[in-house]
């Protein structure tokens, strides 16, 4: 996975990897306080996340992403970011699809990993627009 020169870039990338089916736990920071909500869970720490990131891959495809209103601030190596964002998704298990509105919001640091400095999601937060099914 290259590096991404701006926290934007590296917010499209995981967008990009999300609709790819691609793992997205590498586009975290590895540190036990970094926390991700989702729809339906709270991941805290990078082992869990990494773990939930595993499993929503494996029982889930044919993804849309669509990014609506997406919104960056640098400053520093730090970042946060927030955006209004289309997700369609299908269970793999029992084949049941999923169509909603989301708002994503998050912070970014840019840290090293093997010798190669890239953006790295330190905290997000994802949750369900209220006439959403999953808002229910």
């Amino acid at each position: 996975m290259p590096s991404e020169t701006t926290a934007e870039n590296r917010i499209r990338a995981y967008y990009d990897a999300l609709r790819g089916g691609e793992p997205l736990y590498p586009f975290f920071a590895e540190d036990d306080e970094i926390v991700k909500y989702g729809i339906t869970e709270k991941l805290t720490g990078y082992d869990e996340i990494e773990a939930g990131l595993r499993a929503q891959t494996a029982t889930t495809d044919d993804w849309t992403v669509e990014s609506d209103a997406l919104v960056v601030t640098e400053r520093g190596d730090h970042a946060w970011f927030a955006d209004d964002v289309r997700m369609a998704w299908r269970d793999v298990e029992s084949g049941r699809e999923y169509d909603f509105e989301s708002r994503w919001s998050g912070t970014l640091e840019r840290r090293s990993r093997d010798d190669d400095p890239t953006w790295r999601f330190v905290g997000m937060h994802v949750s369900a627009v209220p006439e959403s099914p999953l808002a229910e």
